[in-house]
């Protein structure tokens, strides 16, 4: 059926296929080159915090936003996505840069892009659509309450040397070292999270990141330079520059071409890539695969609603797979379509995927212009924009109104899933909530159903009947 095509499409460049055949001219490009600046700015701090809270230097996400961020669009299948570094990532990638390093990250990534891919060619993208909205809900906010206890430490300027795996771990810890607590971090931090919410009021149309951290920037210069040290991205970060000097903050080069198991492990030293390695690294490859899968098509459902296009499902899978095998071998991490970038993008007035490539290239700009000035960026405004992103991404209003009015079955679902991922994980809180939620719609079918012996009803048996014979109506 013509309709349904999209169901189980899979077209390199679906996307930007179907924008073309809709026609595309000079007044089209234009709004994609103002579309794409203004998600571009939005994504420059975006990336580099979340790189941070995966625990990799903040050049690696610009690294993502640019590479995988242009191949998504030019070869999926959502028109409007611009893909990148996600919050909902975080969970799963820190726990890998912790135990494998950099090199075991990307060697994930890696992995996690042939999954895509091979879900793309056995159209399963129509599938991972019809996961229950408790258990994407629940998963979604127990991330954003890992991310936000996360950026506690940085907001408050708290001196930890290393964080608890444990979730409970965790908050001990911080409530043990709340005496440690700096006033220019607090001061930054909160800086940063008013503009953020109050911008967005004033109508204007430059995006509210981009005065939050100019704002904390300035107000972290002028606090170091009243005695109050602030850690910023040139203290917490550095590299090797090409004559062997160590420079601060980022490097202002171009990403190069690198095998990922050759970038450095836990002990700083480069990985050897091994068969014991990719088993290792399989369980968490799939989470990332999967949750990949489900944010990238949750985010084009989204955009579809919003603008009334149709997008291919599996061809945004072969993008999100084909964008993540390049990016590990050019040192970005993981990435998939980001929905509060994606939405700013066609509420910005982008017409084709092309938004997104002028994003990317906004962001290459700023890698190679702006560095020098990036490096001054403070940690605690870092923080404070990914505690303001993880209060979007947990739906809040959306999560009360499934506690207060959805049944009990799905409640239940809710809580489980992110009472899971907080304490657990985001795999056994998917397998687990999207099981009880089998269970119970499998129950309310049962219940549903009616069985009615009608062997005396003349309406139904209009002939005598052999002995012992029974007629039973079956309803559901």
């Amino acid at each position: 059926m013509p309709h349904r095509a999209h169901l189980f499409s899979l077209r390199f460049a679906h996307a930007l296929r179907e924008a073309r055949a809709q026609g595309y001219g000079k007044p089209e490009l234009v709004r994609d080159i103002f579309a794409g600046a203004a998600v571009g700015i939005i994504a420059i701090p975006l990336a580099m915090a979340l790189a941070i809270a995966s625990g990799v230097a903040p050049q690696h996400g610009l690294y993502t936003a640019i590479i995988a961020g242009i191949i998504i669009a030019v070869a999926g299948g959502s028109r409007y996505s611009i893909s990148g570094p996600t919050a909902a990532f975080v969970v799963i990638l820190f726990p890998i840069t912790g135990q494998y390093g950099l090199g075991g990250l990307l060697v994930a990534t890696t992995l996690s892009g042939i999954m895509l891919l091979a879900m793309a060619y056995a159209r399963l993208g129509r599938f991972i659509e019809y996961i229950p909205e408790p258990v994407t809900l629940g998963f979604t906010g127990g991330i954003a309450i890992t991310i936000a206890t996360l950026q506690v430490k940085d907001a408050l300027g708290l001196s930890i040397d290393e964080m608890p795996e444990s979730y409970v771990g965790k908050l001990l810890i911080l409530a043990q070292s709340v005496d440690t607590t700096q006033f220019a971090s607090v001061s930054i931090a909160a800086l940063t999270i008013a503009i953020l919410l109050l911008w967005p009021r004033l109508g204007t149309r430059v995006p509210a990141h981009l005065p939050a951290v100019i704002a904390a920037s300035v107000a972290g210069w002028f606090l170091g330079n009243a005695g109050m040290e602030v850690d910023t991205i040139a203290t917490r970060f550095s590299f090797v520059q090409p004559d062997g000097s160590i420079g601060l903050g980022i490097p202002p080069y171009l990403p190069s071409f690198e095998w990922p198991w050759n970038q450095p492990g836990p002990d700083g030293k480069p990985r050897e890539l091994s068969w014991q390695l990719a088993m290792d690294l399989l369980p968490a490859a799939f989470a990332i695969a999967m949750l990949g899968a489900i944010e990238s098509l949750l985010c084009a459902v989204v955009l579809d609603g919003m603008s009334g296009t149709r997008h291919s499902a599996n061809s945004e899978l072969f993008g999100q797979g084909l964008g993540n095998i390049v990016v590990s071998f050019f040192g970005g991490i993981t990435a998939t379509a980001a929905i509060a970038r994606s939405t700013a993008n066609y509420r910005a007035g982008a017409a084709s995927p092309i938004s997104g490539v002028i994003h990317s290239i906004v962001v290459l700009l700023g890698l190679v212009v702006l560095a020098p000035l990036l490096a001054y960026m403070p940690m605690p405004a870092m923080a404070g924009l990914l505690m303001v992103v993880a209060w979007n991404m947990s739906e809040a209003p959306k999560a009360v109104g499934i506690i207060r009015r959805a049944p009990p079955g799905d409640v239940a679902v809710f809580v489980v899933c992110i009472s899971l991922t907080v304490f657990f994980d985001m795999v056994i809180a998917i397998t687990a909530g999207t099981l009880l939620a089998s269970v119970l719609f499998m129950k309310d079918i049962a219940a549903m159903t009616r069985v009615t012996n009608v062997t005396q009803s003349p309406s139904v048996v209009d002939r005598e009947l052999p002995q012992g014979w029974i007629v039973f109506r079956i309803s559901g």
